[in-house]
């Protein structure tokens, strides 16, 4: 019996390193925008009370609209030029330098805080497609599972050291001031993890020819359409799209609106969403790290459903839960669900896609992903602010209308798990395997 041959190593130690690294600059946007700081700030001190959720919403999906309708061309254009690297770069200046300045956000400047937010999201979301897109140029199909996981598992790891630089600040200083200034700590905690990137990762792709009278505009189009008339040769890629967008909706729910979750049914001041945020990071880098070697064991369709499913019994869980220690382990659980389902879904797109067009369906991965980001927080808020409304008009006062009307927006997040779920079901994962390879 011959020995099983060893796997193709497609990278240095040091690109990998890198790829790692900026992830673990990345989440750092992450667990403080979103996780632990200024959503609740927004909500509370910008804008207050349940106008607060709604306008929340309304920003993320202004955002991911826009990123859900350039992602395609620019995944399009990347794969022609060979300029991952150079889009990556340049929108993660921009959302590092959107981030630093949510700085000058303070109370009653609704406009501003939506917008430096919602060009800080844009910049974050956008980079990210280039980023997942270098993934299948480091790594075979055989280790990409271990891979993603360990890319994640450090991410997840870089979210809990940038909260646990600001805790401190909360603890003793607090106010305002501090909150802001956290803006800008995690701004250049961002731009550190990255120089590695610009400096090790190398860039793969070789740049084609344009073709006389084109553009990359122009070849990215018709690149984009001939992904989609040619969709009907990866049905399975087709109907994992469908699933992930609809599962997608609900898990952006729940990492969009977390600390606005712990801080309107549990009463959770900053310093407690903060240990919160760091909880559900910490176990983010233990559900990276097993799902991704769960792919490489049981394979990527088992190891999604096993994610899914972990996250319908957090939400359940949610539901019922009345009491903040009860948050805490619920957080806990979410961490590893979450970090399942988002890293094993983008190994899904790299087992799944054409080697010579991992961009542009890393791009579409990209604009279904930020259409589930929008269509998830955008019907939340809206859900929320009207179920909030319709507690209040029947006598309720405005905090419990506001805390009832979160708890049945909360049953959106489990409707568009289960019927993601149901959908994904039907994805035969060797059959994908072999189209993406023409076989």
């Amino acid at each position: 019996m011959t020995a099983a041959a060893p796997p193709i190593v497609k990278s240095t130690r040091k690109e990998r390193t890198a790829w790692y690294l900026y992830d673990f600059g990345n989440s750092a946007f992450a667990s403080v925008i979103y996780l632990a700081v200024y959503s609740t700030y927004f909500k509370q001190v910008v804008v207050g009370g349940a106008e607060g959720t709604r306008l929340w919403g309304l920003s993320i999906g202004i955002a991911l609209f826009i990123v859900a309708f350039i992602a395609p061309i620019l995944g399009a254009v990347a794969d022609f030029s060979g300029a991952k690297k150079k889009f990556l770069i340049f929108f993660t200046a921009i959302s590092a330098i959107f981030t630093g300045l949510l700085f000058f956000v303070q109370q009653g400047d609704i406009l501003m805080g939506m917008l430096f937010f919602i060009m800080a999201e844009i910049g974050y979301r956008s980079g990210q497609l280039f980023y997942d897109a270098f993934l299948p140029e480091l790594a075979g199909p055989e280790e990409m599972g271990r891979v993603s996981g360990i890319g994640w598992a450090v991410g997840s790891a870089g979210g809990v050291i940038a909260l646990l630089i600001i805790l401190p600040l909360v603890l003793l200083i607090g106010g305002p001031t501090i909150v802001r200034f956290s803006m800008v700590i995690t701004a250049l905690f961002w731009v550190g993890a990255a120089i590695p990137l610009i400096l090790w990762l190398q860039e793969k792709a070789q740049p084609k020819p344009l073709p006389a009278g084109e553009s990359y505009v122009s070849i990215a189009f018709k690149q984009v359409r001939h992904t989609l008339a040619t969709a009907g040769r990866f049905p399975e890629m087709s109907k994992f799209m469908i699933a992930f967008l609809v599962y997608g909706s609900g898990v952006a729910i729940a990492l969009e609106f977390a600390a606005i979750i712990g801080a309107t049914l549990y009463g959770m001041a900053t310093e407690m969403i903060i240990v919160f945020a760091i909880i559900v990071q910490v176990t983010n880098v233990v559900g990276a790290y097993l799902f991704g070697m769960l792919v490489d064991r049981w394979g990527a369709k088992r190891s999604l459903i096993a994610s899914i499913l972990l996250m319908i019994g957090v939400i359940i869980w949610i539901y019922f839960n009345t009491t903040q220690i009860g948050f805490f382990f619920i957080g806990a659980a979410a961490g590893v669900a979450m970090a399942g389902i988002q890293s094993v879904s983008r190994t899904v797109v790299g087992l799944f896609a054409p080697p010579k067009q991992t961009a542009e369906f890393f791009g579409f991965f990209t604009m279904v992903g930020r259409l589930s980001f929008w269509i998830g927080p955008a019907s939340f808020g809206l859900l929320a602010a009207g179920a909030a409304s319709y507690y209040e008009a029947q006598g309720l006062a405005a905090l419990p209308a506001e805390q009832q009307g979160l708890r049945m927006a909360i049953l959106a997040i489990g409707a568009f798990l289960a019927i993601g779920l149901v959908i994904f079901l039907t994805v035969n994962e060797r059959q994908a395997r072999a189209a993406a390879h023409g076989k």
